[in-house]
């Protein structure tokens, strides 16, 4: 499905990721219309995760960076999707984290990372691959209320990459509580607390 030539992708294209779930086209899970992958596994294990479920270390839904990406550009075309937001469990357990990214920037797609490590401890590829990046454990005991999508206030909203700048009032604005609810073979269900 790739238009693109192969030498313009990285390589490593079949590499596995494991995938809990994908919503192709949400609108809470960072600015613009975009696609979310949420990750299985997490080493982290935030007391209060918003998402239990996927910290346990366990196989889900092995897909390659090409089938993903291929997806991506299925929904780019039928949903105008802007771009990608890793969620999980914790991405950066993904070997080939940097790889997707990377093939997602060079067919136009931006991309948001939400990791529970500190920005120092990622790896230089994770760091020079995303266009921004939310840092940090999620911590219950410091929820933060002020900032959209970011869950407690130790948390930092860092821009890699110009691209989001200009979307600083969608994290930082107060917006009203959005649940989003996806029907297909499932009922998925993204967005805020309610």
């Amino acid at each position: 499905m790739l238009k693109q030539r192969k030498q313009d992708f990285p390589s490593d294209l079949n590499k596995k990721l494991n995938i809990a779930y994908i919503n192709l086209c949400t609108e809470t899970e960072g600015p613009y219309k975009r696609m979310a992958i949420w990750f299985q596994g997490c080493n982290i294990l935030c007391k209060g995760c918003c998402n239990p479920e996927l910290q346990e270390i366990k196989i889900a839904h092995l897909m390659t960076i090409q089938d993903v990406v291929d997806i991506a550009l299925m929904t780019k075309k039928e949903n105008c999707i802007e771009g990608v937001t890793f969620l999980g469990g914790e991405p950066t357990m993904q070997e080939g984290l940097g790889c997707l990214a990377r093939a997602l920037s060079t067919v136009g797609l931006g991309t948001i990372l939400f990791t529970g490590k500190q920005y120092d401890s990622l790896s230089q590829d994770i760091k020079n691959s995303m266009d921004l990046i939310v840092d940090g454990r999620y911590e219950d005991e410091l929820i933060d209320n002020e900032r959209n999508l970011v869950g407690s206030k130790n948390q930092r909203i860092i821009y890699i990459t110009d691209r989001y700048k200009g979307c600083e009032d969608w994290f930082l604005s107060v917006r009203e509580k959005k649940v989003e609810i996806n029907f297909s073979s499932s009922l998925f269900l993204n967005g805020d607390v309610v």
